[in-house]
């Protein structure tokens, strides 16, 4: 799911005499394996990463057929299958696989991607047998949103460690953010003020929302309008965020300003455990409302975030459920995100002085 960590498997495209050193560094950057021939390798190297090879002698025995898969789960091998998926059958026969016991299969695609792996996620969620995908770089993000579950892990052709990084850079974007309950101190109306309504191009869950704080140190965790009201619709796609000049946190730890998105932008949602994905804004609605300023303060830090005074405003309470604006008072325990970081420089954290009001 969504959230959950992913498994980053390298296959070097180093020059041999490269390799020890090339998979040092690897080992490094919290790397799920390695994808070359275990004959080539000094054991002492891989400091327990597992190696993926079409070798009996690997630690997961990658083969191409459903006969040599159960000829090694026979011989007590630890086995994946490595199949190129061009039609129905062939998503049949990695399930078969997955029937068999197999550790993953290894999915190799044409031009068609997405939808050869969405059958298969189908086919084989709920099953022990992880789906990995042969993935460029470039394309690591996008096959960790497939169906929303994402496949399990990909096996990704690297020569730099740089590219190691930068993939695993994009896999942490949808991992989780760590929260903290924040005892709500202060609420008062504070005027009128114009704030935005971020409608994305995603259904959002009951219990998901967004990261919004008058401080990028102390985040409030703003609910989607799943539910709606006496008086209006829910618009599960929606959350009204707040004031113009607050700042929404983004997949990539960067923040912007409300008033910045636009069509098209990338932002997270997060739920109470701080499981997180990524949608798209479809469109921002600024509008002049009444506002209501909300303080809350959590493990010896405070600060607060304007919030239009109305119904469908929500904010996330430590149980999960959102609590409407109109009606949170003090004492209140709601979910927030800390920042250690003093300041932003153009959304991204920096530690620097930093006084926020």
């Amino acid at each position: 799911m969504a959230g959950e960590p992913k498994d980053l498997i390298v296959a070097p495209s180093v020059e041999k005499a490269q390799l020890q050193n090339f998979i040092k560094e690897l080992a490094k950057e919290q790397v799920e394996g390695v994808f070359c021939n275990p004959l080539d390798i000094d054991a002492k190297t891989l400091n327990g990463l597992k190696v993926y090879y079409k070798s009996a002698k690997a630690d997961v025995y990658v083969v191409e057929d459903l006969d040599s898969l159960k000829k090694a789960r026979d011989d007590g091998k630890t086995a994946a299958l490595s199949i190129k998926v061009e039609s129905s059958k062939d998503i049949a026969k990695a399930v078969e696989a997955s029937k068999l016991g197999a550790e993953a299969v290894l999915v190799q695609t044409s031009d068609w991607k997405i939808i050869p792996l969405e059958n298969l996620i189908a086919e084989i969620h709920g099953r022990k047998t992880k789906v990995y995908s042969y993935a460029e770089p470039s394309e690591v993000k996008m096959l960790f949103t497939v169906l929303e579950l994402g496949v399990d892990g990909v096996v990704m052709r690297a020569s730099k460690v740089q590219e190691v990084k930068d993939a695993r850079n994009a896999m942490k974007e949808l991992g989780s953010v760590p929260l903290s309950v924040a005892k709500v101190t202060e609420v008062k109306e504070v005027g009128l003020g114009d704030r935005a309504c971020v409608d994305t191009a995603s259904i959002l869950n009951f219990g998901e929302g967004m990261l919004i704080g008058n401080t990028a140190k102390f985040l409030f965790l703003i609910h989607n309008e799943s539910v709606g009201s006496k008086f209006t619709s829910p618009r599960p796609f929606r959350v009204n965020a707040g004031s113009v000049h607050c700042y929404i946190l983004l997949p990539n730890g960067r923040t912007k300003y409300l008033s910045e998105l636009d069509s098209g932008t990338e932002v997270m949602v997060t739920d109470k455990d701080g499981r997180s994905r990524t949608v798209i804004v479809g469109r921002v609605k600024i509008e002049r409302r009444p506002l209501l300023l909300v303080k809350a303060e959590s493990a010896g830090t405070s600060a607060g975030v304007l919030v239009q005074n109305a119904e469908t405003i929500a904010f996330v309470g430590k149980d999960g459920k959102p609590i409407p604006a109109t009606s949170i008072k003090a004492g209140d325990e709601i979910m927030v995100k800390i920042e250690k970081a003093s300041g932003r420089h153009f959304g991204m954290a920096v530690d620097e002085f930093v006084i926020e009001k």
